[in-house]
């Protein structure tokens, strides 16, 4: 392997900012862009753009490209089904990979119960699925959420998002009937037991009959990478069972390999009644799932569930082909091994920059965050800056956390340990960089 990043103009280069031109004249400016570069071609870990310089990637689309983005059991299962058909519409006439990923699904989803599983494009789309089938299921209207959460762009996802923006920003107003509860983020001094009582009060506060679902992620994506305290989502599970609320888990980020179980509700030895996937489950092909009890997944009447575009053909042909790559016997715990290496490059940078406020997440899930020290107050100019030293170099990161002060790590699963070495190694340097730079002002 050519040694990389290996780059030949600046980043972006020339062609990529010529086509970041193109792009500012024809494409609504809502979109934004972390990187403006144009890409060309793909690896297992990285990425090649139009100027023919070759980036690391410790992004993965977002938790998409969880298997790599070219990676070729994909392109062989897409390529068999695209030769055959691309699309019927699964509630026109139906075809044979839709049902094999629902029974994927349903024999490794966590939860000792029988499952049914019903499939879609989006994230979003199973968020609100879920909801309606929770709804129908309960005779209930209520959905209780967890502050810091993520959930969606729709109107009713956005309503369960905590952060306002650019999300939310002059897009109401949103649909009622969402309650937020506190979280349990250890950093900031929320404990398990503070916060679950106090998601209990409001239950009560409300009344319990007015709930259908609780909806939590297992480690908070957008929000932060947060992992909560112990016990905290055992203690949502007793809730939910207490006062009869459908426990929505959506691992639409942390499913499929990811925390290095193949999902991360088995970390804290939970299951939720509903669980959700998207993000790495179509292997770069839009593809969702809502999987859960039968019984709760059989309340909504025939007709109520469906979407033109759910489960596509071809998306559950590269679900298909990421289902055989998680199913290889080395790969998951390869990513405990990807936990180990990010935490040894940066977990010295604790003691060394007080701006380094944590380092946390599990397997390839991994986040830094930064702030003043003693007051933790957010520190997102220093995550912008350091992300954007990184770029520079080579190596694409993304910031989130609900003050953009974190910068999160989510390199494929399958990313060569070099290529995640130098990554690595570019990112430590310019945290140093910058730290430095503030330091000398």
């Amino acid at each position: 392997m050519t040694s990389v990043p290996h780059l030949l103009t600046e980043i972006p280069g020339p062609r990529s900012r010529a086509l970041h031109a193109q792009r500012g004249a024809a494409v609504a400016s809502g979109f934004g862009v972390t990187l403006p570069v144009f890409i060309a071609g793909a690896g297992d870990s990285t990425l090649e753009d139009v100027d023919g310089n070759t980036l690391i990637d410790l992004a993965s689309g977002i938790a998409v490209t969880s298997v790599g983005a070219a990676n070729p059991r994909v392109r062989r299962n897409v390529t068999a089904q695209l030769d055959r058909f691309t699309h019927t519409c699964f509630m026109v006439t139906e075809y044979e990979g839709f049902v094999r990923v629902a029974e994927w699904l349903n024999d490794h989803v966590p939860g000792d119960f029988e499952k049914k599983t019903g499939l879609f494009s989006t994230g979003a789309e199973a968020v609100e699925n879920a909801v309606k089938i929770a709804r129908a299921h309960s005779g209930r209207p209520g959905i209780l959420v967890i502050d810091e959460a993520y959930h969606g762009r729709s109107l009713l996802t956005m309503a369960m998002t905590a952060k306002e923006h650019p999300y939310k920003t002059s897009f109401g107003p949103f649909p009622g009937d969402v309650v937020r509860g506190p979280n349990a983020n250890p950093l900031r001094g929320a404990g398990a037991d503070e916060a679950l009582a106090e998601i209990e009060r409001l239950i009560l506060a409300h009344g319990a009959e007015h709930f259908a679902a609780l909806v939590v992620e297992p480690i908070q994506g957008e929000g932060g990478f947060i992992v909560p305290a112990e016990g905290f989502l055992a203690g949502l599970r007793r809730l939910a069972d207490a006062y009869g609320i459908i426990l929505v888990i959506d691992e639409i980020q942390t499913g499929l390999g990811r925390t290095g179980r193949l999902f991360a509700s088995e970390h804290d030895a939970i299951a939720g009644d509903i669980t959700l996937t998207a993000k790495a489950l179509g292997g770069g092909l839009p593809l969702s799932a809502v999987t859960g009890r039968a019984d709760i997944m059989d309340a909504v009447h025939t007709g109520g569930l469906g979407g033109t575009y759910a489960g596509n053909p071809l998306a559950c042909a590269a679900a298909l082909a990421v289902f055989e790559v998680l199913e290889e016997p080395d790969l998951l715990p390869r990513v405990a091994g990807i936990e180990q290496r990010i935490r040894r490059h940066l977990e010295p940078l604790l003691i060394e920059l007080d701006q380094v406020a944590e380092v946390r997440g599990r397997g390839a899930m991994m986040a830094i965050e930064f702030a003043d020290p003693g007051t933790l107050a957010p520190r997102p100019d220093l995550a912008q800056r350091i992300s954007a030293a990184c770029h520079a170099a080579g190596v694409i990161t993304l910031t989130c956390g609900t003050f953009g002060n974190v910068i999160r790590l989510l390199p494929p699963l399958v990313i060569d340990d070099a290529v995640l070495e130098a990554g690595l190694e570019i990112l430590v340097a310019s945290i140093r960089s910058i730290a430095a730079e503030e330091a000398a002002a």
